[in-house]
């Protein structure tokens, strides 16, 4: 057996230790057996004029590289009332870097630097946050306070979110289950992320300060399915309000996952709820194999006294070819090796798919240190490109004095990061003795996650001294209670009743289109399944085939289909107008009509070509196809019919002719 099939076949052992279940094969059990636990933060903007503490515009983006100026800022820890420091702010400090901001006249104030003091909260964004709070089923506050959030990674100028509690202890039904709700806030959005390359952060600042709502569930969900049916719970009840902003980044979710044994890990900005279920079962797994690696250290030693040793290495020492080490440069850069005592056969332990418990301590290196990855080499197989030649492992064991049961890793980097990254790996790996470490984690399209920060602390939340309370009414709260819209799951079991096709449900529920349905359906005579189809197939396949026209609107659909009845126009026809409307949103009716070549004509008109074509089929055709008749000369009719009588009566009338000899 070759030495590659040998480190193949160990890696694929692994799995077996760790006892590994692909996600398309676990059931309740499995998930059981982890003692899997979720949570979700479900943040969605609110559509509102401005935005929550000052009077710039909300809503209005421009391109990252459209900008009027630039401010650059550090982030620098300071001890807290009780002489202590964030975890998550020495992180920060450690990583050196520069943050960017970027500026664009329009959407920028010199509140978002903090100084100016904030503007009484917007009201038009608390009134959309009550109304949401009443439709979780929370007990609104009577005195709103707004209170400073920490945010350390610099996304926000001045390293604080003001917030405020709406409403808490609220719940939502799923399918067998309820979940309960902790809160509703009411909250600033941070900047979007540009880059984040070495020691340079760019953020654009358009999005910085909008108003948006924070819902949080308790640790609820023990399946990852779960999880992800409360995520669309919520994102349906929130659209359904009609007063929510939708698009890419209009909503973000937050997933907090853990398993007997872990700890709580934050999976963070999650785009879309699609990816929940591999992402939250993927960090169970993640969670398992790392408590089997500290039980497999605490039995072989002690992170007591444990330390790694360093030596730096010449480039010339390693003769192996690495394209992991394409970036590295003699000119200020340093090539260091360090070895891991007791940490054999752990380097390369399974964690996630596609991924192995080195890069747990690569992306460390990545975010604290800034040395861009790959970062570094080892003495395991992490993946082909990453593994050093037994020649150079050989070699370097011997500079570091190394024992068979020790692991060693070659890092490569700016001289002034080094030291860092040596202090981080050694972090790392303490960690390991302890298990699972509370962080925040970036969740990735294929289902995997790497690291982004520490966790931030509990008491990241302090009182501002610039906002007033703001006190909430009684008489308020039961005004804006008279506006909540039905809830979801009585719209749900609506569509159940309409007997409209379950595959339309996201679609319909998700753009809130239940109220435009019962209006056309309490308006008109069409039946509710067609109306149905007609918004969650016939739309939605045109969504997904053309960019929407500017001044479409859903609201064009209900007039399309008043314009349609008023006529007395058959209702078939609607499908064949749509597609034009959708691309000419500023035409009027009649003359879609036109376009589509709709002409009256009665059903004796109709019938009449009937013989005709009837006779010329079998003069074309030979096929034995028993419905090929039938099938064509509707073909020819159709084009007639349109509008003018039911397509599926014309095929009962013409079978019937076709069968009549």
């Amino acid at each position: 057996m070759s030495e590659k099939q040998d480190i193949s076949e160990n890696y694929v052992r692994t799995k077996t230790l760790v006892g590994y279940i692909p996600r398309k094969v676990a059931n309740a059990e499995v998930y059981a057996d982890l003692g899997f636990k979720c949570g979700l933060e479900i943040h969605q903007q609110l559509m509102t004029d401005k935005k929550l503490f000052c009077r710039c515009p909300a809503g209005v983006y421009h391109d990252k590289e459209d900008f009027d100026a630039e401010v650059i800022r550090h982030m620098r820890p300071t001890l807290s009332e009780l002489g202590e420091y964030d975890g998550t702010a020495l992180m920060e400090f450690k990583t050196k870097k520069n943050i960017v901001y970027r500026l664009k006249n329009e959407t920028a104030c010199t509140y978002e630097i903090d100084d100016t003091p904030p503007f009484p909260i917007d009201r038009q964004a608390l009134d959309i946050a009550i109304q949401i709070a009443l439709m979780l089923k929370t007990n609104i506050v009577g005195e709103l306070h707004i209170t400073r959030k920490q945010y350390l990674d610099g996304s926000i100028p001045t390293g604080f979110q003001r917030t405020a509690i709406v409403g808490i202890e609220g719940d939502i039904p799923l399918a067998g289950k309820t979940v309960r709700i902790i809160q509703l806030s009411i909250e600033e959005d941070s900047c979007r992320e540009v880059s984040d390359i070495g020691h340079w952060r760019v953020y654009a600042t358009d999005r910085l300060g909008m108003p948006l709502i924070e819902m949080v569930t308790y640790p609820d969900m023990t399946t990852p399915d779960e999880a992800a049916e409360a995520g669309q719970y919520l994102r349906f009840l929130a659209r359904s309000s009609g007063l929510v902003r939708t698009g890419i980044g209009a909503a973000r979710e937050d997933v907090n996952v853990s398993i007997t044994g872990g700890a709580r890990v934050e999976i963070k900005g999650v785009a879309h709820i699609a990816w929940i279920p591999e992402l939250t079962h993927n960090e169970a797994f993640r969670q398992k194999a790392l408590l089997e690696i500290a039980s497999r250290l605490q039995k072989s030693g002690s992170a007591d006294g444990w330390k790694p040793a360093v030596e730096t290495l010449r480039a010339r020492l390693l003769g192996g070819f690495y394209t992991a080490m394409s970036t590295y440069s003699n000119d200020g850069h340093r090539l260091v090796a360090v070895n891991l005592p007791g940490f054999a056969g752990n380097l390369s332990f399974f964690t996630q798919a596609g991924k192995v418990f080195a890069d747990e301590i690569s992306g460390r290196l990545k975010v604290v240190a800034c040395l861009e990855q790959p970062n570094m080499l080892a003495s395991e197989h992490v993946r082909e490109e990453l593994i050093l030649s037994e020649q150079d492992a050989s070699e370097i064991r011997r500079l570091l004095h190394a024992a068979k049961d020790d692991a060693q890793i070659v890092l490569w980097g700016p001289s002034e990061d080094i030291d860092t990254a040596i202090e981080t790996i050694e972090e790392r790996c303490l960690m390991a003795f302890e298990g699972v470490p509370n962080e925040t984690r970036k969740g990735l399209p294929d289902g995997t996650t790497i690291f982004e920060r520490v966790l931030p602390g509990p008491d990241r939340m302090y009182p501002d001294t610039d906002s007033a309370p703001i006190p909430i009414e009684d008489e308020h709260i039961e005004t804006i209670r008279t506006q909540v819209p039905v809830a979801v799951d009585v719209r749900v079991r609506q569509l159940r009743e309409w007997d409209i096709p379950e595959d339309t449900y996201p679609y319909l529920l998700s753009r809130n289109l239940l109220p435009t349905i019962d209006r056309i359906v309490s308006e008109s005579s069409l039946p509710p399944r067609f109306v149905g189809t007609l918004f969650g197939h016939t739309l939605k396949m045109l969504e997904g085939r053309q960019s929407r026209a500017s001044g479409f609107s859903y609201n064009k659909v209900y007039g399309l289909t008043k314009f349609v009845i008023d006529r007395g126009l058959d209702k078939d026809i609607l499908k064949a107008m749509l597609p034009v409307l959708y691309e000419h949103p500023s035409m009027v009716f009649e003359s879609v009509l036109t376009t589509i070549g709709f002409s009256s004509a009665t059903e004796d008109e109709i019938l009449s070509y009937l013989p005709a074509l009837k006779t010329k089929f079998r003069d074309l055709c030979t096929s034995s196809d028993p419905n090929a008749c039938t099938d064509w000369i509707m073909g020819q009719l159709r084009k007639h019919a349109l509008g003018n009588m039911p397509l599926r009566e014309l095929r009962t009338l013409v079978e019937r002719e076709v069968n009549h000899e």
